[in-house]
C-alpha cells in the first residue's frame, strides 16, 4: 500500500460524491492506495452518501464514530486504521484540492526517512476576510512562540508518516500543531503551497470564538511539551550477529 488518504467528515453529505471522484482521479497513478472516510457522528445523509460512493470502489473504506468526537479524533481513527506507512489528510468540504496529493507524496518521498511531514500551505484563501485575518494573526503568534517555520499550520492538507504520528502526544487540537510536534520528535517538515478553494456545499463547522480560547490553551501546552524535550537521539541497532 503506497498511500492512505484519510478524510474526517461531519455532516458533509453534499460533498462526498464530488470529492471521492477527485481523490480517485488524483490517485490513479499512485496505486495501490486506499481512502478512509471517518464519519464523525453525522446526522445528515453522510452515511448514505458514503455507502453510495463505496459501490465499485473496493479501496474506499468507511469508519463511523457512534457520536461526534471532533476532527482530531477523526484524524486519529483514520491514521490508526491506515495500512500504508504514508498517510495523507484532507478536509471533507472540498476546499483541499486532491490534485496536490502527488505533490505532497513526492515531497516526503524525496526528503527521505528523516522527513516526517509534508505540510500544505494555502494560497488564495477562500475563508472570508474575518477568518483569514484571524488565521494570519494566530499563525504569526504560533510561529513566534513555537518557532515551527510553518506559515499555515491550520491547513488540513498534510501528509505524515504513520509511525511519526503515532509517536505524537494526542490531544484534541493535535492536527493544528503537527509541524511543531513532528519537529519535536526530531523529524524534518517540508512545505508545499496548495491552492485553496471554496467549500463545495454547506457551511463551516468551526467559528471564531469556539476555537479561540481552546487554541490559546493548546498553544501553551505545546510550548510546554517542546520545552520539556531537549535531546532527540538517533537510535541505531548495533546488536551483534551472534546474539539470540
Amino acid at each position: 500500500m503506497r498511500l492512505s488518504v484519510v478524510v474526517p467528515v461531519k455532516d458533509e453529505a453534499g460533498n462526498i460524491a464530488s470529492l471521492v471522484a477527485e481523490i480517485e482521479a488524483a490517485c490513479a497513478d499512485l496505486a495501490p492506495f486506499e481512502v478512509i472516510y471517518v464519519d464523525d457522528g453525522s446526522t445528515d445523509g453522510t452515511a448514505e452518501a458514503l455507502a453510495a460512493a463505496q459501490r465499485g470502489r473496493p479501496w474506499l473504506r468507511v469508519l463511523r464514530h457512534d457520536r461526534t468526537a471532533g476532527k482530531a479524533a477523526g484524524v486519529q481513527t483514520g491514521i490508526l486504521a491506515a495500512r500504508s506507512p504514508l498517510v495523507a489528510l484532507l478536509d471533507g468540504d472540498g476546499q483541499n484540492d486532491p490534485a496536490y496529493l502527488p505533490v505532497l507524496l513526492a515531497a516526503i518521498e524525496e526528503g527521505g526517512p528523516r522527513i516526517g511531514l509534508a505540510q500544505g500551505q494555502r494560497v488564495g484563501r477562500k475563508d472570508g476576510r474575518l477568518k483569514t485575518i484571524q488565521s494570519r494573526i494566530a499563525n504569526a503568534v504560533r510561529v513566534r512562540i513555537l518557532k515551527d517555520a510553518t506559515r499555515d499550520t491550520g491547513c488540513g492538507f498534510k501528509l505524515v508518516r504513520r509511525d511519526v504520528y503515532r509517536a505524537l502526544p494526542y490531544f484534541d487540537g493535535l492536527h493544528r500543531f503537527m509541524p511543531a510536534l513532528v519537529a519535536r520528535e526530531g523529524y524534518g517538515v517540508v512545505h508545499r503551497d496548495v491552492v485553496d478553494r471554496p467549500r463545495f456545499t454547506g457551511t463551516s463547522k468551526y467559528g471564531l470564538f469556539d476555537r479561540l480560547w481552546v487554541g490559546l490553551l493548546d498553544l501553551a501546552g505545546v510550548w510546554w511539551l517542546i520545552r520539556r524535550k531537549r535531546v532527540v537521539p538517533v537510535v541505531t541497532d548495533v546488536t551483534g550477529g551472534g546474539q539470540p
